[in-house]
């Protein structure tokens, strides 16, 4: 994992912390906040000729203009990007793959990647868009790009953990005029960086470690090229797909503390993985930060932070369920990459290939030695019960 530190004059520059805590600001104005307040408006005063940045709230918002240039600042700073917001995860999601795709067009998708892929792989059959699938690991899906319009990488995937090479993905499918999208959610600007590995958008759900309190749903789209963001921007005008004001607020105003959750999270995910390599009670265990992990070297070469996300197996569904129950800091949700560390047996929904012992755990910024004490813990306490 690489060391943040300043490398240089500039917001290309300057170092994570740094570039989190001013992202998207303003211009300072004498008696007016750092960053102005959420903008409540359907409409705007627009006299005479239809000119200017803001007219009708379906199409753009001073809050939105500023968590987009935030958001863009991390994905890639320094450079002219387009960044589009939306009001969910897969709402960026359905966005790119249906703006970019038309009746007949081809798309490969992960097999083992976000759980409402399969769903979005319907709509996509049904407006005539064939589908094919691969396993993130081992860069499967380089087998079924060709002729491809649009190839949808997930790593690391949701929630096994597999990473690929996104540079040879990225080389390959470019070779074959394939567009690339990357979803970075697990990993986040701070963590992986899409398009700086050549990928053609960077797409996340901003409800995770972007936004880490658990209290916004959020997504965005990140990419260069204008033609491409002009057809996702469209998109969502035409579905509505938009976040409030106040939720793209409260998304920018977390965003100045990423650096300090992350860096915190992965740690406590590093320590909670190592410590469950002890565990005889324990199999299958993935986090693409321990050295041992069968992606670590393909991770390294391409993250500057592993994520907060570990995965494991228990010997069966009792067995996880009386984990579950015994965690003291540790909340039984479905979401991950907050301050609280949460976890799920992840069996509990269905639809995810996954034994039925099968925990994704997200480690939250809690002192570490109390969360890993909190897990062995309850560990001891299921294998006592057994």
């Amino acid at each position: 994992m690489n060391e943040y530190a300043p490398q240089g004059t500039g917001a290309a520059g300057l170092g994570d912390g740094t570039r989190a805590v001013r992202a998207g600001l303003p211009e300072a104005v004498k008696n007016e906040p750092p960053l102005p307040g959420p903008v409540f408006a359907a409409h705007f005063h627009l006299p005479g000729d239809v000119e200017g940045p803001y007219a009708y709230g379906r199409d753009t918002n001073p809050t939105w203009t500023l968590l987009e240039r935030a958001i863009g600042e991390l994905e890639a700073p320094g450079e002219d990007v387009h960044t589009i917001v939306f009001a969910s995860g897969m709402a960026a999601v359905s966005a790119v793959l249906l703006s970019q795709t038309h009746s007949g067009d081809t798309v490969v998708l992960p097999d083992d990647g976000y759980q409402a892929l399969p769903l979005l792989r319907e709509q996509l059959e049904a407006y005539g868009i064939h589908v094919r699938t691969a396993p993130t690991g081992d860069d499967a899906q380089l087998a079924a790009l060709d002729g491809a319009r649009l190839l949808w990488i997930e790593t690391p995937s949701n929630p096994g953990l597999d990473v690929c090479d996104v540079r040879r993905l990225v080389d390959a499918a470019h070779a074959g005029r394939t567009l690339v999208a990357v979803d970075n959610t697990l990993a986040t600007p701070l963590g992986q960086r899409p398009l700086e590995l050549g990928a053609d958008f960077s797409v996340a759900s901003g409800t995770k470690g972007l936004t880490g309190h658990g209290d916004v749903l959020l997504g965005y789209v990140v990419c260069r090229d204008p033609e491409l963001a002009a057809r996702v921007r469209r998109w969502r005008k035409i579905v509505g797909a938009i976040p409030g004001p106040m939720e793209a607020w409260l998304a920018h105003r977390s965003l100045a503390t990423i650096q300090l959750r992350a860096q915190r999270q992965w740690a406590n995910a590093l320590a909670v993985a190592e410590a469950l390599t002890h565990r005889t009670d324990v199999s299958g265990l993935r986090y693409p930060g321990l050295p041992t992990d069968r992606s670590h070297k393909t991770a390294a070469r391409q993250m500057r932070g592993f994520g907060s996300v570990v995965s494991f197996t228990l010997p069966d569904r009792a067995h996880a369920e009386q984990f579950m129950a015994a965690l003291h800091l540790v909340e039984d949700a479905t979401s991950f990459g907050g301050v609280r560390s949460t976890a799920e047996r992840r069996g509990r929904w269905g639809g995810d290939a996954v034994p039925e012992g099968f925990i994704r755990f997200s480690a939250g910024a809690e002192d570490t030695e109390d969360l890993v004490a909190d897990v062995l813990r309850a560990l001891d306490h299921a294998g006592a019960r057994d």
